[in-house]
């Protein structure tokens, strides 16, 4: 697949480029480096994570919108051992990224004191074991079996996929369990004396949303080639489009919820969130958000010749784009900054990360077929094209 060779020689260049300003980044401003360096890691988490979540889903759902892009999500999830080496410069750094971490502060904050027995350092890195162990275990077990599938054994055996859906239904719901308790000790514990019920569920939609635009991106890219010739056609994006607006609607719904809620509350407690969020520089980006993350994508994604035709990659770059201004925007304020709220490390450590991640990415996926051509279900998605 000379495109995704192309893709994977393009990720590995940016992502050399990208690690390489950062070390020079770290050299000169060492918490900015961690910091950048958080907001990275948490843009490819929801790479990874919404991979495996739609790995999940399709198994539960089937339809030729997952039988297409399956093989995406499945070298999506096969990235969570690298996901793991990139949180490990985060556990060095917890000093100083979450001030919870610092002795000397919890000793002078009762609130901090009182949440101690959560937000203490061991407990911390205990449930971030626990996290990556869980999604590992379902990442090895999905792929195992899939591997197992295309060698031909229980090849079109329907009995032999209830596995597959077994494993799937309970564990899509801890999967936004697991998501929902990162994000809090992740993203949330940033800012200890804030708190919100909606957050983990904003990155839920936000890592699904993020999946959905990859899976377009890499589809575009390869085309109708090898196994998916004949099988991948205008009306599978028209498909994925259709999702593409739903999570983009659901992210829009919930952020604004979260929103409603702490501007109705008006609590002392719950508000200066927000307000670092909506004032200087940082007002700029929020704006931004709502144009280029909901109001633009909403607009486009109405219309169904757009997600028939070429724009729809376009569109979804342009939304991994935004979903990487909507990481710095949630977690950049936590921390002092002066002038343009946005450093360059917040835009080249990701894009470092990014890189690596897409060329471990590319490299997994050019391992398998592109079609899961064993699945006993595969006939039935199409069966009715042949009419």
């Amino acid at each position: 697949m000379p495109a995704l060779g192309r893709l994977q020689q393009q990720a590995l260049i940016i992502g050399v480029i990208g690690l390489a300003a950062g070390i020079f980044g770290a050299l000169t401003n060492r918490d900015q480096f961690f910091q950048s360096w958080l907001i990275g890691f948490l843009f490819c988490l929801g790479l990874t994570l919404g991979s495996l979540g739609l790995l999940m889903l399709q198994h539960l759902s089937g339809g030729q919108w997952g039988m297409v892009g399956r093989r995406v999500f499945e070298a999506g999830s096969r990235t969570l051992p690298l996901m793991a080496l990139f949180f490990i410069p985060i556990l060095f750094a917890m000093p100083t990224l979450f001030m919870w971490a610092r002795p000397e502060v919890v000793a002078s904050d009762q609130i901090l004191q009182a949440k101690a027995p959560y937000l203490n350092v061991t407990f911390f890195m205990i449930r971030a074991a626990i996290y990556f162990a869980f999604w590992m275990f379902c990442a090895f077990l999905l792929n195992k079996w899939s591997t197992a599938q295309d060698k031909g054994q229980d090849a079109m055996d329907p009995a032999a996929m209830v596995k597959f859906r077994t494993l799937s239904a309970p564990a899509l719901l801890f999967l936004v369990l697991t998501i929902t308790f990162a994000v809090t000790d992740w993203v949330m514990s940033l800012d200890p004396h804030w708190f919100s019920t909606i957050l983990g569920l904003m990155f839920v939609a936000g890592f699904g949303l993020s999946a959905f635009a990859l899976t377009i991106a890499v589809l575009s890219t390869i085309g109708p080639v090898g196994a998916l010739a004949g099988r991948l056609t205008s009306r599978h994006f028209h498909d994925l489009g259709k999702l593409l607006l739903a999570f983009t609607m659901l992210w829009a719904y919930l952020n604004f919820s979260q929103f409603l809620i702490i501007w109705s509350g008006n609590l002392p407690e719950e508000i200066p969130w927000y307000i670092e969020r909506m004032r200087g520089g940082w007002g700029v980006v929020a704006i931004a958000l709502v144009v280029g993350h909901f109001a633009l994508p909403f607009m486009l994604l109405l219309s169904q010749d757009v997600k028939k035709g070429p724009w729809l990659a376009r569109i979804a770059i342009f939304i991994l784009v935004m979903r990487l201004v909507d990481t710095i925007w949630l977690v950049g304020p936590t921390f002092a900054h002066e002038g343009f709220p946005i450093h360059w490390m917040d835009v080249a450590i990701p894009a470092g990360l990014t890189g690596i991640w897409l060329f471990f990415f590319t490299r997994t996926l050019r391992t398998r077929a592109l079609m899961p051509l064993n699945d006993p279900f595969l006939k039935e998605a199409f069966a009715h094209d042949a009419h």
